[in-house]
């Protein structure tokens, strides 16, 4: 399912956080935000996953705009996972997987065959079916992060919305998790923090800058020395990845009297 964000702009408290920014991620994309703290990033998806209402502009998916979307309706076609998505109950894996089928069921209803069925999938396919009758608060990061992703694809949206997934996980964890969204086969609009893994995992790019998009496109063509050095003030230097061929980059510190090359 394509999702179109046309002019969305959010104030707060009379500062413009997000001004009118504008993008599109085609059905099946994995598509990336970057740019410094406090640039935006966050703000605009918590528009997407209907944390935040926007002050104008609107948030399309499949052409429908996405707040006049009921609440169950919403969550039927997207699923989130927040920086935020944390529980401080020590429900199971299970249970908190379980938790991505409610758009699916009756208020009154009990879980039934087919909820079980797409719960067990779900943590089968991000490889965390044997973490079922643990306690979620137990689990390592990364196991976390998995068991998260299941619960979102036990939603079986066809839209993933992820703030900073690979916050707080090792690299190999980061590596897992960036690969387990690809694989989802969902359109896909995520934070990252990590511009090497925003390269390697994303097929297109949108750099905020103070709430503003700066620059859209694919990865190669995004990233280069000059944006870098004015979005993120740094010296970079682009080098292919030994088996992608995807642009990656070493950094240094960018003096004042310091060209971008």
């Amino acid at each position: 399912m394509r999702i179109d964000i046309d002019a969305l702009t959010v104030e707060i408290a009379g500062a413009r956080l997000v001004e009118e920014a504008t993008l599109r991620a085609g059905s099946g994309q994995v598509v990336g935000l970057v740019g410094p703290n406090g640039s935006g990033k966050s703000t605009l998806l918590r528009c997407v996953y209907r944390a935040l209402r926007p002050s104008a502009g609107m948030v399309r998916l499949g052409g429908e705009d996405l707040h006049a979307l009921s609440a169950r309706e919403g969550a039927r076609r997207l699923a989130a996972l927040p920086q935020e998505a944390v529980t401080e109950f020590d429900f199971t894996v299970a249970e908190v997987v379980a938790m991505g089928r409610l758009p699916h069921q009756r208020s009154v209803a009990r879980t039934g065959d087919d909820d079980r069925k797409a719960c067990e999938a779900a943590l089968v396919r991000v490889g965390a079916g044997h973490l079922a009758e643990r306690g979620f608060l137990a689990l390592s990061g990364g196991e976390k992060q998995r068991v998260l992703i299941a619960r979102a694809l036990a939603q079986q949206p066809q839209v993933l919305v992820l703030d900073e997934p690979t916050n707080h996980l090792d690299i190999a964890q980061q590596l897992e998790v960036l690969a387990l969204v690809r694989g989802s086969g969902l359109t896909v609009l995520t934070a990252l923090h990590d511009l090497n893994l925003a390269a390697l995992h994303c097929d297109l790019l949108h750099v905020i800058d103070s709430g503003r998009i700066v620059a859209s496109g694919a990865p190669y063509d995004v990233l280069t020395p000059q944006l870098l050095a004015e979005v993120f003030g740094v010296r970079a230097h682009r080098v292919p990845h030994p088996e992608s061929g995807a642009v990656q980059l070493l950094f240094d510190r960018l003096l004042p009297t310091q060209p971008a090359s």
